[in-house]
């Protein structure tokens, strides 16, 4: 089946003169694209001049079977720049990803480019991309007011205009959208009245703080006055007799690339303006983006499993991988992840992934589907080294998907793979169990899919107003605390299943809490996949919270004492209901004043005999001396013979 390369329809340049691709067109025009994207040089050092893109030796970039960039993806890796027009060169491009860097310049809107420095319109031009599904620009400087077009936009699902600085009023042909889902247009400058119709959104529509807008049973948004009221049925009936304007189409061009060469297209002669220029950078990323999408959806493979020539597939291995080809999109291992986890191969951690850890392996398409193409609806948190995102699985089950960039994981392949197979082996009751991981080659990024806890983490119930509905009774406060203990103690022990763990990391933000309040520990054993640049990054958050031990100052070393330091200053945290603890709390605790230190919340109603043993432990395990702290295994023991003993 023949591929159309939709950057066909656009040249920039003077003259929209056609041009075939031959020799070294595209090595150029990576080139170009390097020196804007990379002014200083410092992050594409392996594009060179005088190399081959399709060798592998190109980072982030991938070839169809015809030798011709399909992919380039860059998301993460600390881009400064602007894109080039010389992308236009690029005749068989399929996917772009360049989210999550810093780059700036005018009007460039491409499906994934939120969390970046854009500035300028979007042009109404945008209207003419008939297959746009998703258009997400949140966390840019964008300006001017919403374009009319997008409400042409027959097959538009998720439109983010969130955290950017639009104007005017929300456009009423998006109303008449029949497949939006969603409509982010919260913190912005946005003003009048918000058509009716988008009440049928529920909570896919988001507008909060935006002082000017106002709607009529919008649950953020303000209530319209009784002026505003009066006009609302009238806009809407007027925006019903309107007529549609057509907007320009694109020319209808195709390009197949399944051929050894590019064929070319004819394009009138004429002279382009610099916003022209701006406009089609707009279509150009936007245009093969959506295609690659909707090319992505139509090979969605059922969850089967089979077998190969190459051995057996997991159940969530696309069996089309192994047994045809039926698109460019396939060869360039869009579903297969990096190199060494590339094949689903029997074999040894030196290379491939074994197989035990193929029956945890998830595809791509999956986990897109799970997270709604990571939709910011389902965005649950994000750190410097990651995203979580809340998703559902085919077996219907709830989950939690942290997306981490490849840039932020370990590049030695034995390293990582046995950082895997280490997550995937530990099962405690208080402990997140993990799912299963992706690791996606033509992304740049890893998923590990873990269990969802609906209750969501301790912090949420600290530091909390008098009255809070979240406020923990005393027996949940100790089962918390030993549940704690427990997961620790497992991944202290050491036996033939596992190894001693060192967690480095235990916090309130750390542990979650299942729909019983049973405490789950999170990321245990997560700093065997990152980079030791990444896991010391996030050492200075714990320090800021009073979490890390006093001897790693000097030592600069983890070990099974500082994660009871830790323990102990959660202990304070959960007795107290304070997330930070002060000198005056502490020395409550020490001297054993429970009107004092214990959360006033719960107006009395705890245990004193409990709240003492509590005590002596968080005493006990933030000692300044590591010697003077106890073992996990003692601190079990105290918490058991204390409950035996009520």
């Amino acid at each position: 089946m023949e591929i159309p390369c939709l950057l066909s329809l656009f040249l920039l340049i003077s003259f929209l003169i056609p041009r075939m691709v031959l020799g070294t067109a595209e090595l150029r025009a990576l080139m170009e694209l390097k020196s804007s994207l990379d002014p200083d040089g410092k992050i594409l050092a392996s594009w060179i001049s005088d190399g081959d893109p399709c060798s592998g030796s190109f980072e982030g970039v991938a070839c169809n079977q015809n030798q011709k960039v399909a992919n380039i993806s860059l998301q993460g890796k600390g881009l400064s720049g602007w894109l080039s027009p010389a992308l236009a060169e690029l005749k068989c491009l399929s996917g772009l990803y360049l989210h999550y860097n810093n780059l700036s310049g005018e009007i460039l809107q491409v499906l994934q480019l939120g969390d970046n420095q854009l500035v300028g319109n979007i042009p109404t031009q945008m209207g003419s991309l008939k297959q746009l599904s998703t258009l997400a620009l949140q966390y840019n400087k964008l300006t001017g007011q919403i374009p009319l077009s997008l409400g042409t936009l027959e097959k538009l699902r998720r439109l983010n205009l969130s955290f950017n600085n639009f104007n005017g009023t929300v456009p009423a042909t998006l109303a008449h959208l029949q497949h939006l889902e969603v409509l982010d247009v919260q913190n912005n400058s946005l003003s009048g009245i918000v058509p009716s119709a988008l009440k049928r959104l529920g909570e896919g529509f988001q507008g909060a703080n935006n002082p000017g807008l106002c709607g009529v049973e919008f649950s953020t948004l303000r209530a319209c006055n009784k002026d505003q009221n009066l006009n609302v049925n009238h806009i809407d009936t007027l925006d019903r007799d309107q007529p549609k304007k057509a907007l320009p189409e694109p020319a209808n061009v195709q390009l197949h690339c399944d051929h050894t060469h590019c064929s070319k297209s004819r394009f009138p002669q004429i002279v382009i303006t610099v916003g022209v220029i701006a406009v089609t950078l707009t279509f150009v990323c936007a245009g093969f983006l959506t295609f690659f999408r909707y090319r992505r959806q139509k090979q969605r493979i059922s969850n089967t499993s089979s077998s190969s020539s190459q051995g057996k597939l997991s159940p969530y291995q696309p069996k089309e991988l192994y047994t045809k080809s039926p698109s460019a999109l396939v060869n360039i291992e869009y579903y297969s992840g990096w190199d060494h986890l590339s094949n689903g191969q029997n074999a040894d951690v030196g290379g491939l992934l074994n197989d035990y850890l193929t029956q945890f392996r998830f595809n791509v398409d999956e986990v897109e589907s799970a997270t709604q193409y990571f939709s910011e609806a389902s965005l649950l948190g994000k750190s410097k080294f990651s995203s979580v995102y809340k998703g559902v699985i085919r077996d219907g089950s709830l989950v939690a998907i942290r997306s981490i960039s490849v840039t932020c994981c370990k590049t030695e392949e034995a390293e990582f793979v046995k950082g895997l197979d280490l997550l995937t082996s530990l099962r405690h009751e208080n402990l997140v169990r993990l799912r299963g991981f992706c690791c996606s080659r033509s992304r740049g990024e890893c998923f590990l899919i873990y269990d969802f806890a609906t209750m969501g983490n301790l912090s949420r119930y600290l530091d909390l107003e008098d009255g809070s509905d979240h406020v923990l009774e005393w027996s949940k406060r100790v089962s918390i605390i030993k549940g704690i203990a427990n997961g620790i103690g497992y991944l202290h022990s050491n036996d033939a299943s596992k190894p001693t763990i060192v967690h480095q990391n235990i916090s309130v933000e750390n542990i979650l809490l299942d729909n019983q309040f049973n405490p789950l520990i999170m990321d245990a054993g997560l700093p065997k996949l990152l980079a030791d640049d990444v896991v010391f990054s996030a050492l200075k958050v714990s320090a800021a919270m009073g979490y890390l031990a006093p001897e790693y100052i000097t030592t600069g070393r983890f070990t099974e004492k500082s994660d009871i330091y830790a323990f102990g200053v959660i202990i304070l945290q959960v007795l107290s209901g304070k997330t930070t603890i002060g000198s005056s709390i502490r020395t409550a605790v020490e001297s054993f004043r429970f009107d004092d230190s214990v959360d006033a919340n719960l107006r009395g109603t705890y245990s004193k005999s409990e709240a003492a043993t509590l005590s002596k432990l968080a005493i006990q395990c933030t000692h300044e001396s590591p010697d003077q702290r106890p073992t996990v295994v003692d601190v079990i023991q105290e918490l058991s013979v204390s409950s035996a003993h009520l």
